[in-house]
């Protein structure tokens, strides 16, 4: 008894086991590879050979279709690069804040020192001063 063939010179079984690993990799859910979204994986994916998986031209076209419009990346991958541009911009925000506060700061330190300096100042007039203390009594009324 013969295996019915597709147009790719392939089995059913084998054109089927392709596409079904086809998806699965696509979608993020490889079964024994690491869900790279290349074509050793695919074949190992559908546990077919790698010159059965090269006589399925019109599967391979799908392919080769189908991971160019991902850029050959897989869900994970995609998330990941997502969530790095994301985080990327969150530093690039947080260092913007940190530079605004540190002008701030040094803006601050610089009153400070210059408050320090005038109280200095005072406390050194107020020990060089002489003269009479004069105590207020109560108030006259009159």
């Amino acid at each position: 008894m013969t295996t019915p063939t597709t147009a790719d010179r392939v089995s059913e079984a084998a054109a089927k086991a392709l596409r079904d690993a086809m998806e699965r990799l696509l979608a993020g859910r490889p079964t024994c590879t690491d869900g790279r979204l290349i074509k050793e994986n695919l074949y190992r994916e559908a546990k077919v050979s790698r010159a059965t998986m090269n006589r399925a031209h019109s599967i391979l076209a799908e392919w080769d279709r189908r991971t160019a419009a991902t850029d050959a990346r897989t869900p994970g991958e995609a998330r990941r690069d997502d969530e790095l541009q994301q985080l990327k911009r969150e530093l690039k925000q947080l260092k913007h804040e940190r530079t605004e506060l540190q002008h701030r700061l040094d803006g601050a330190v610089s009153v400070i020192a210059a408050l320090h300096h005038d109280n200095t100042a005072l406390r050194q007039e107020l020990h060089t001063q002489t003269g009479t203390v004069v105590a207020i009594g109560p108030q006259r009324s009159g």
